[in-house]
């Protein structure tokens, strides 16, 4: 009997051993796929800054924001990688889910998709991102007619 529960919680004890290393090493893959993007997208528009960058849960897709308000993506293809820059007005974002973005890209040589992230703040920072500064303008309103309903 004191054999069988020694050998249990040896076996529990590498479970959760080999839980928290794979934890471990998927945030090391990530911070890797980071910088590898940042050369890579640097390699492809040498003449573009890089401000923030962020990766799906996947590692497969990485979203960058740049210096003039435009947003990259790079999407990878087994080793090799596609860089797009996303001009305003040449996407479409939908949410699916609270972690999701649905994305529709206007040049068809990109492919677009469901892209999920760690949390809901990064799936908004990337909408907010590949979205621009989008500020419809409305025609007619001053400071004076603040106040008034049309």
């Amino acid at each position: 009997m004191l054999w069988t529960v020694t050998i249990a919680c040896l076996l529990l004890a590498g479970l959760v051993f080999r839980q928290v290393f794979r934890r471990e090493d998927a945030q090391e893959m990530a911070g890797e796929d980071a910088g590898l993007a940042i050369l890579e997208f640097g390699r492809a528009f040498p003449e573009e800054a890089i401000r923030e960058v962020i990766a799906t849960t996947d590692g497969r897709t990485v979203f960058l924001r740049l210096h003039d308000g435009k947003a990259g993506c790079m999407h990878a293809h087994g080793h090799h990688y596609s860089c797009h820059r996303i001009e305003p007005g040449t996407v479409r974002v939908e949410s699916a889910g609270p972690k999701r973005l649905a994305v529709k890209f206007a040049n068809a040589a990109f492919e677009g998709g469901v892209f999920e992230f760690r949390d809901e703040r990064e799936a908004a920072e990337v909408s907010l991102w590949l979205l621009g500064s989008f500020m419809p303008a409305v025609v007619g309103l001053g400071p004076e007619a603040a106040g008034r309903q049309i």
